[in-house]
């Protein structure tokens, strides 16, 4: 199938700042000269989301106010002059969405409060599009029902999916429990206007639901044990049939992924293949079809189906770069369009349910642009911005990213972001390996990425492995990667920075290793396997000892991970016992001779505080350059602006004593 590949996204810097002067208002106010501020880069943003209305006719958008909090306004496509039709003092809206063209559901929260110091959830609030019919429909703790949110749903109750033409919404509720389980979700219908919801029967332990066009639920995912199952409704009965059963945990069964007009329903699966596609599935005869709708060379299919009120229109997915395959020839013509005029960047077009205008909402993007957001008029062919999510950010001053593949030790073909220095020489750099999370996800995207650009501002290269193990490159690449911590996912890893050396890219006395969550253990344990490659590291909420994932009380990994995902995806404490000491970093502290910066949340149950602390006790034995950094606030990552910015600041001077200065008087790039 053809997609347009990062590749044959063309670069013309002259587009790029004049989209910039215009979002921002002067070219001039900033030259590519002067270096970009780390305010710059971890400033909250000013233009947060933008949706269309299902008619075309409304833009709703969320920005900051003056004090900082961030408010939900409407605009009118036809007038292009935002109302505030929501705001709290003292918190943030964050999330909305369309329940119809007349009325929209959004929820709170406080991006100035750490993780640790939260005592409210998110709740669930409506309004009409005017400002008017203003109701809570869910509480956002436990607080005494007041006169204002008699009847309100409890706390542990969030927005799951609208209903077309319809005041109602379905909520999803999650038992409330301190257990490890994976808790199941209860589907709730709500209406809007009144408060009253009404419970969805379910077939059992269910963990994600699917409606049909109309909005009736059609699909159920239950999850018992190890075993996941696939439930469908079909229209006018009152009993689910279970369609599969598979293992939850190793990715061989399949993914409901939407329900058509027709009543079609689409799944992603691999078939027997190495890479997953999507197909449609045969309701009727219980089975995937023989041929994939959708099929991407070189990646598994991951995305989103595209539609409005009356049919498919096409499908949304993530090749080096993100892609649209329209099966309408109306929208294939407007996105050509819309390319045309904005080459430089991914385009991606939100479309209206029932268009009765001729706008549609394009969010636009590259490595180097943050997302802007403009109105596209269809029948005069032009553009509108509407405005920028970081308009301190001129375009010209940041670095490029290209995907690039190279051979692991073994013969393996690893992907790779390489980000490259704007301005500066190309050879003999110093660099940063910026191992990636999970791990088992796809964590690298083309597209602007605060860290990385930050980094790469102060004149060192950033290379993103997707080490095997990472998912979204096939099943031989994911499963090379199982019970392969601290060993060949490490090696892969380690011969990306021997790649890049060989290519003169980097400087091999320069070269820094980090990464947060699985990239700090993978930080640490490239540090203990691999001395003489990396000249320091530094990492953050990072996993220290395998055994503390299992045995820590204070964690976040569910029950049935621990049970069945984890013996088989990273070890199994009994039988693989001696390969999981022999990987670990704090048993193998005393080897870490390098400059190292620690640094952890002190709320996190992701990674609990005891991985860091454990961990510094050990390596300050031995390694006198050890710098450790705790915010008591934080949990799995930083989340306040003020902590992102010392952080960074931190890392800044850290690279700038160890990595920053060539090793020879003939190598002159400095950072």
């Amino acid at each position: 199938m053809p997609f347009r590949r990062l590749q044959g996204i063309r670069r013309f810097p002259a587009l790029l700042v004049l989209v910039w002067s215009v979002v921002c208002g002067s070219a001039g106010a900033q030259t590519a000269a002067s270096l970009p501020s780390i305010e710059s880069f971890f400033a909250y943003p000013t233009l947060v989301n933008a949706q269309l209305s299902p008619n075309g006719r409304y833009v709703a958008m969320l920005v900051p106010a003056k004090d900082g909090y961030v408010r939900l306004g409407v605009m009118d496509v036809a007038e292009r002059a935002p109302k505030v039709i929501a705001s709290f003092d003292g918190a943030d809206i964050r999330q909305f969405h369309w329940v119809n063209s007349e009325r929209l559901v959004f929820d709170a929260g406080d991006k100035n409060i750490g993780v640790g110091e939260q005592t409210q959830a998110s709740g669930l609030y409506a309004i009409n599009r005017d400002g008017t019919d203003f109701r809570q429909l869910v509480l956002r703790g436990v607080q005494q029902q007041s006169s204002a949110v008699r009847g309100a749903l409890p706390w542990n109750t969030f927005f799951y999916s609208t209903i077309r033409d319809s005041d109602d919404i379905y909520v999803g509720q999650i038992d409330a429990g301190g257990s490890g389980r994976v808790k199941p979700m209860h589907l709730l219908r709500l209406n809007t206007r009144t408060g009253r919801a009404a419970v969805i029967d379910r077939p059992g332990l269910t963990t994600r639901w699917l409606t049909d066009w109309q909005g009736e639920p059609r699909v159920a995912t239950t999850l018992e044990g190890d075993m996941e199952a696939v439930f469908y409704l079909d229209p006018g009965l009152k009993s689910w049939r279970k369609l599969a059963e598979f293992n939850a945990f190793v990715g061989r069964g399949f993914t409901p992924y939407f329900l058509g007009p027709d009543g079609s329903l689409y799944v992603s699966s691999r078939q027997g293949t190495d890479k997953i596609s999507l197909y449609r599935y045969d309701l009727e005869k219980n089975s995937i079809a023989p041929e994939p709708l959708v099929s991407l060379k070189g990646y598994d299919f991951s995305g989103a189906i595209v539609s409005n009120d009356r049919k498919f229109l096409g499908v949304r997915f993530e090749t080096d770069a993100e892609d649209t395959r329209w099966f309408d020839p109306e929208m294939q013509a407007m996105q050509k369009a819309v390319n045309d005029l904005l080459p430089s960047t991914v385009n991606r077009i939100g479309v209206a349910g029932h268009a009765e205008t001729p706008y549609v909402l394009v969010r636009s993007y590259s490595d180097v642009q943050p997302v802007v957001y403009f109105l596209y008029d269809s029948k005069q062919k032009k553009l509108a911005v509407l405005g920028s999510s970081m308009p301190q950010i001129n375009p010209l001053q940041m670095s490029g990213k290209d995907m690039v593949r190279y051979k692991a030790r073994d013969g393996l073909e690893i992907p790779a972001y390489l980000t490259m220095p704007n301005g500066a020489g190309k050879k003999n750099l110093p660099m940063v390996v910026l191992v990636h999370g999970g791990p088992y996800v796809r964590d690298g995207s083309w597209g602007w990425n605060a860290e990385v650009q930050f980094l790469a501002s102060r004149g060192y290269v950033v290379l993103e492995p997707e080490f095997r193990g990472s998912t979204g490159f096939g099943w031989k690449h994911f499963k090379a990667g199982w019970k392969q911590w601290g060993l060949a996912m490490q090696d892969d890893v380690a011969d990306g920075a021997k790649w890049a050396i060989a290519q003169g890219i980097a400087d091999p006395k320069r070269i820094c290793i980090a990464g947060a969550s699985y990239g700090g253990y993978a930080t640490l344990m490239g540090l203990v396997n691999d001395p003489d490659l990396y000249r320091c590291g530094f990492e953050w909420a990072g996993v220290t000892d395998i055994n503390l994932m299992y045995n820590l009380s204070w964690s976040d990994i569910s029950d049935e991970y621990l049970k069945y995902g984890m013996p088989q995806l990273v070890g199994d404490q009994q039988k693989d016992a001696a390969q999981l000491k022999a990987t670990s970093p704090l048993e193998n502290a005393a080897r870490i001779r390098q400059p190292l910066l620690l640094a952890y949340g002190g709320s996190d149950k992701r990674v609990p505080l005891a991985h860091g602390s454990k961990f510094r006790d050990a390596v300050k034995a031995t390694n006198p350059d050890v710098e450790w950094i705790e915010y008591p606030e934080e949990g799995h990552g930083w989340r306040l602006q003020k902590n992102n910015i010392d952080f960074w600041s931190r890392v800044e001077k850290f690279l700038g004593r160890q990595i920053g200065k060539p090793t020879s008087a003939d190598q002159v790039d400095r950072p």
